[in-house]
């Protein structure tokens, strides 16, 4: 069972992909005495499988399932307000360095999903772990993460630890 708990439904960013339905919903975990002030660290979206994602076999391309969480990534950053426009006003590029998927079941033509990103570590990179569910009944059909550095644009040289915006955008206080 996802952790992800809507608490408050969000317009779809119009920069995501127009031919398919979607919805966004950000979620904190709420731990015994912390703040509800706190950032989303979890994000939804819903997207329908579009034809032209599948392969011959008539399911998803498993391609695309990459920019399915690239999807949710995007909108878990904007709720964060600190989406690639902002990374890169601030300072720093954040490519993946890591990506993982696990396929259980496949995505087949005019299936509503959703797709659950959540922040899982964020002090000396940025863990993305990403779950693909079946809207309509729950079920996973795909997890994954994705691992992203933080690298000074104007050094290009790799951070060995988040840069102090990150934290900031969390809501979280910087590390001893």
């Amino acid at each position: 069972m996802s952790n992800f708990t809507p608490q408050n439904q969000a317009p779809a960013s119009a920069d995501l992909t127009r031919s398919a339905e979607r919805r966004v919903r950000s979620s904190t975990p709420q731990r015994q005495g912390e703040r509800a002030a706190k950032p989303p660290r979890g994000t939804s979206v819903e997207w329908v499988i579009p034809f032209h994602d599948l392969d011959p076999m008539d399911v998803c391309w498993h391609g695309n399932y990459v920019r399915y969480f690239e999807y949710a990534r995007t909108a878990l950053l904007q709720a964060l307000d600190y989406d690639y426009p902002q990374m890169r006003d601030s300072g720093y590029a954040w490519p993946v360095i890591e990506l993982h998927i696990r396929y259980a079941r496949p995505l087949v033509y005019q299936q509503r999903i959703e797709i659950c990103a959540e922040i899982v570590e964020w002090e000396n990179r940025l863990k993305i772990r990403y779950e693909i569910r079946d809207a309509e009944s729950g079920a996973r059909l795909t997890k994954g993460y994705t691992v992203q550095v933080a690298v000074e644009i104007a050094t290009r040289e790799m951070c060995f630890m988040s840069p102090p915006v990150l934290f900031e955008k969390l809501g979280e206080p910087l590390p001893c």
